[in-house]
Formats: structure tokens, sequence, C-alpha cells
């Protein structure tokens, strides 16, 4: 038996962000005072408009320094013929499904969303359904494959829904 001694460390420590942000729209957001304090205000359609084109990202792009690491193989040394095809053909597909029509990948799978939201943010409640209506919107209108379904019925079937994990969490800067 072991007898290291237990030490708690949450699931995912967080290093440098390198990832590139953009801007999706300053729509449905403001901040208000209350008690002496700033807070965030969030509208249900901003978090489904967030929910929506992050999905929609996810399904459709690949982050940059990614796609430099696939393109690095191109150029190894120590690469075989078959890991440059393999690279190449990633990349290919890569630039098609940018384009919006076809996804990366055709089994776009369930949507899952995990999110914290700070004491000093208010959205008014509500927020798994604006979020799983964003992963509806997605699903409808960016040509998914329903990937992973639920019998509603003997021969009825429906896109199992987002499964949606909120906690209230300390904000740090």
């Amino acid at each position: 038996m072991s007898n290291k001694p237990f030490i708690y460390q949450a699931p995912f420590p967080m290093g440098k962000d390198n990832t590139e942000y953009y801007l999706l729209t300053s729509d449905y957001v403001s901040v208000a005072d209350f008690d002496g304090e700033t807070i965030l205000k969030v509208e249900p359609e901003a978090l489904t408009l967030l929910a929506q084109q992050a999905f929609h990202d996810a399904s459709f792009m690949l982050r940059p320094a990614h796609q430099k690491q696939v393109a690095a193989i191109l150029h190894d040394p120590e690469a075989s013929e078959n890991d440059k095809y393999v690279a190449l053909q990633f990349l290919r597909n890569s630039e098609i499904a940018a384009k919006g029509v076809l996804p990366t990948c055709q089994d776009t799978g369930t949507a899952i969303i995990v999110g914290k939201k700070g004491q000093r943010v208010w959205t008014g409640g509500g927020d798994e359904e604006a979020l799983s209506k964003g992963v509806y919107n997605t699903y409808i209108e960016d040509n998914l494959r329903y990937s992973q379904n639920a019998a509603l019925g003997h021969v009825q079937r429906g896109q199992t829904p987002a499964l949606t994990c909120l906690r209230k969490s300390t904000c740090t800067r």
C-alpha cells in the first residue's frame, strides 16, 4: 500500500494562455453598480450566441498553433512519407472545413459545456437553456450530423441535449 500524502490539485491547472481570441459581439452585455461593486450583466441571448459560435468554431476551425504543429511535420526530417501524407491530408481537410460547409470531423459528438460564473456575473437565470439553444442552433444551421441519438419512441430519434455543468466560482484577475 502506498503511503504518499494526499495533495489536492485542480483537475486542469491553468498554464499560460496563448489562445488568440476575438470579439464576438458587444451586444447583450453591460456593466452596472450594485452595493458599491461593479457587476457584469449578461442577457440570455449572449449565452446563446456564445454557445452557437463556440460549437461552430470547434466543429469547423482549428487553432493556428495546432495547424502550425501539423504543418511542421511536412518539414520534419524524422517524419516518414506516411506521416507527411497524413499531415498534408489533415491540413487540406482543415482548409475545407474552415469554409464552414463540412465540419472537420464527420462525427460531431455530444455537446458538453462546462463553465464557471463569478459572483459579479449576473445572468438572471436560465443559463442552461440559453446555452443549449445555441448548441441546437449550431446543429440545425451548420450541417452537423446528429451522432448521438436518444430513443424517443420505437422509431423516433432525437439528438441528445447538451450536457451543461455550471458552477459558481470566485473570479480572479
